[in-house]
């Protein structure tokens, strides 16, 4: 009769330690932040982890782990990939 409730998209500031997600959107007002999310690697399509999410959170893309604020947190849209 229910059909299973899975989420397969969200805020990267929703994803669990550990969690893989593949950038769908970078959204903001600001173009400041989208220019520092651009310069840090963080596009459409790019692969991310979440390493860390307290005291700050911390994502990993490719080899790199970077600190983010929570700004720039709010602006990253992923789908989350199976693990």
């Amino acid at each position: 009769m229910f059909t299973r409730f899975t989420v397969t998209g969200c805020s990267l500031e929703l994803l669990r330690m550990g969690e893989r997600g593949i950038v769908t959107l970078c959204k903001s007002q600001d173009k400041r932040i989208l220019t520092k999310l651009t310069s840090m690697g963080v596009t459409p399509g790019t692969n991310i982890t979440l390493e860390q999410h307290f005291p700050s959170l911390i994502i990993k893309v490719g080899n790199t782990s970077l600190a983010l604020d929570i700004e720039s947190i709010r602006a990253i849209y992923v789908r989350i990939i199976d693990s």
